[in-house]
């Protein structure tokens, strides 16, 4: 399930996705996974700071994960998302640092393979942190319920 908050921007309300709410795919719900269920072995990360990948991989080992980056089109070609989406548990993004090209490809691509979907609301190291701790906790309490 996606939350999302009201926020004004220069006179109108504005929807904004809170980080850490992933959208998952129908397929993962028909698989008694839930909302918000994803065991996160490998990742997708696309967009951020070329400085920080190396303090995003301490973070994703941290938490026993294998992160995958993509630049989010700088310099890499942002058709190489389409051939990675099919081999990670899920995708973060941070809303503040990617190409709009290259989100879209992201959205699209992970409905397409059943991914999903993290928009992350910036590139900081903390914010991907929370995503990937919130994340563990909601697979703690829905095995406990199991």
């Amino acid at each position: 399930m996606r939350s999302s908050m009201a926020k004004k921007h220069k006179g109108r309300v504005v929807q904004v996705a809170k980080a850490a709410a992933p959208v998952v795919s129908g397929e993962e719900a028909s698989a008694g996974r839930g909302p918000g269920v994803v065991d996160v072995k490998s990742f997708l990360y696309v967009g951020g700071r070329d400085c920080q990948v190396a303090h995003l991989r301490q973070i994703a080992s941290k938490h026993g994960a294998e992160l995958i980056h993509h630049d989010g089109g700088l310099r890499e070609a942002v058709s190489r998302i389409d051939t990675v989406l099919p081999s990670v548990d899920c995708v973060f993004c941070p809303i503040d640092c990617i190409s709009h090209d290259a989100c879209l490809r992201v959205k699209t691509g992970c409905k397409k393979f059943g991914v999903a979907f993290v928009p992350l609301r910036n590139g900081s190291k903390s914010s991907l942190e929370r995503a990937l701790q919130t994340m563990k906790d909601r697979n703690d309490d829905h095995r406990r319920t199991l």
